[in-house]
């Protein structure tokens, strides 16, 4: 049986060549795509990597990967990343992995931006996914207060050892929309919310998205 979320992440490699600045997705998906730069790099590959999480900065380590500091990144030729909505004019949803700040900043630097993920992350619309919303720590209830008066259902994320805390030390807000008609506005909206930090609505951002279904065709859109 053929695992779509290997082949998407080792696809999507294929798209990074010598030279160049690479960020590095979070997520299980985006952890077969570092674990073949790995692989590459062991082979000749010269590049330099960015990553959007303690998670994936970890693995990269691990491989060897050369790392870029915070300080040195202006610019990223490539990103490949993980998704867990994406709908048919390339808007995302992601955060899912708890990244989505870090991922954000990551993707507007970026020149070619590559989405990784299996088809069951397809849809016609956004928003049978909850879209994340990091939100700091004090007075959170009232942030949350403002997301609900949106017309949405918030929902804290929980870890086991309380409430989830994302690599910059905040809180998630998993906010439930229903279907979602205009992602880009809905973004700004949240954006202007004082106490959100970032929200998981990637829109306009996305360059390429390698898709994989379950019997292991690759579709790139």
């Amino acid at each position: 049986m053929s695992n779509p979320k290997k082949i998407a992440g080792e696809k999507a490699a294929e798209y990074v060549k010598s030279g160049m600045t690479v960020g590095l997705g979070t997520g299980s998906t985006a952890s077969y795509m570092i674990q073949r730069l790995g692989q590459m790099v062991k082979e000749g590959l010269e590049i330099k990597c960015f990553p959007t999480s303690r998670e994936s900065e970890s693995l990269a380590r691990s491989l060897h990967l050369p790392l870029l500091k915070e300080n040195e990144v202006n610019r990223l030729d490539i990103t490949i990343d993980g998704a867990d909505e994406f709908d048919p004019a390339k808007n995302l949803i992601k955060g899912g992995g708890g990244a989505l700040l870090r991922e954000k900043m990551v993707a507007i630097i970026t020149d070619f931006y590559v989405v990784i993920a299996d088809e069951s992350k397809q849809v016609e619309q956004l928003g049978a996914f909850m879209v994340p919303v990091e939100v700091v720590p004090f007075a959170w209830q009232l942030t949350a207060r403002h997301i609900q008066a949106l017309d949405a259902e918030t929902t804290i994320r929980e870890s086991e050892k309380g409430f989830y805390r994302t690599d910059n030390n905040n809180y998630i807000l998993d906010s439930d929309f229903g279907a979602i008609t205009d992602a880009e506005e809905l973004e700004k909206t949240l954006n202007q919310i004082p106490g959100v930090v970032a929200n998981g609505l990637f829109v306009n951002i996305a360059d390429k998205i390698i898709c994989v279904s379950t019997d292991g065709k690759v579709e790139e859109i």
